[in-house]
């Protein structure tokens, strides 16, 4: 088959559709009208001589043998892109406006104070940190990526893991002082715990404590609820009770003395950091340097 640029441009517009869900994520990402991306992708089907796509109404699915072209042309196209990426390197101008979702407690407790010098860094850039209860939809509430915490949610984002951090059990000294310190998982029934709203969720998070491959689920008797980390942080501090924390982000804490680390023979548990972002293709110069800018922070932070 000879070359033919507009095999690679539908090529393109199909991997766009299969990860934005439809036609009309696929063309607001690569700036294309839906009327467009459509045409591009009928001008593909016709090129091969097969369909691709199976549309309707409400749903739209690849065909046997859309799934088989869109498996074997993928890593090419991604391979392209990374070329390009590669070929422009330093050279990519870092500017614009970058919108990013990011968890609030990472925000304000890790990023905010070297806010300064990554802006300083790249003086042509204006940055969005709207801090949101979950991850939404990237594409249709117009953000360039997400930074959060947990597990990436199912569907089509692109997720690349930034970082792991432990999740600390922790009590203030004068907590502890008037109830006495846990010695096992189970004994946290007997103590006032200070649990944390899950909202994307509408739930509390689960307690889990690890140790190896033992694992102990516990469901604590939270006195207190809070959907806020920063109250959360306060609470324990002022005596509440039994709190978890993300070792990330709350190191000054421990090494203050605020709080004291119980249950630290239970504590294997990690959290994964991601970075989420709607599509491989047109990454932005901006992008990158932020994901840069952000494991970078945490480099330091614990190398500190």
């Amino acid at each position: 088959m000879p070359y033919d640029g507009r095999l690679i441009a539908g090529a393109t517009v199909l991997m766009a559709v299969v990860e934005a869900g439809s036609i009309a994520r696929a063309a607001a990402a690569l700036g294309l009208s839906p009327s467009g991306a459509s045409r591009a992708l009928q001008r593909l089907e016709t090129r091969i001589g097969v369909r691709l796509v199976d549309r309707t109404t409400r749903a739209l699915s690849l065909t046997d043998e859309g799934r088989r072209f869109y498996e074997q042309a993928g890593p090419l196209i991604e391979g392209i892109e990374e070329a390009a990426l590669d070929v422009a390197g330093a050279g990519a101008s870092v500017r614009g406006r970058l919108r990013v979702n990011i968890d609030a407690f990472f925000s304000r407790a890790v990023l905010a104070e070297h806010l300064a010098g990554f802006l300083a860094r790249h003086p042509e850039l204006s940055v969005d940190l709207v801090m949101r209860d979950r991850t939404g939809d990237l594409i249709a509430d117009g953000f360039d990526l997400a930074i959060r915490f947990g597990d990436p949610p199912a569907g089509r984002l692109i997720a690349r893991k930034l970082a792991e951090t432990r999740v600390l059990t922790v009590a203030a000294p004068a907590y502890l002082a008037a109830h006495g310190e846990p010695r096992h998982p189970r004994e946290l029934a007997d103590h006032a715990c200070i649990d944390f709203y899950d909202a994307a969720n509408g739930r509390s998070y689960p307690w889990e404590f690890r140790r190896g491959d033992d694992m102990v689920p516990v469901t604590p008797p939270a006195r207190l609820m809070v959907s806020d980390s920063g109250t959360m942080a306060g609470a324990c501090v002022a005596g509440v009770g039994i709190a978890q924390f993300l070792e990330l982000g709350t190191e000054d804490l421990v090494t203050s003395g605020a709080v004291v680390p119980i249950l630290t023979d239970w504590a294997d548990e990690r959290f994964p950091l991601y970075a989420l972002m709607p599509s491989r293709h047109q990454r932005a110069a901006r992008v990158r340097a932020f994901i840069d800018f952000v494991v970078e922070v945490i480099a330091a932070r614990r190398a500190g």
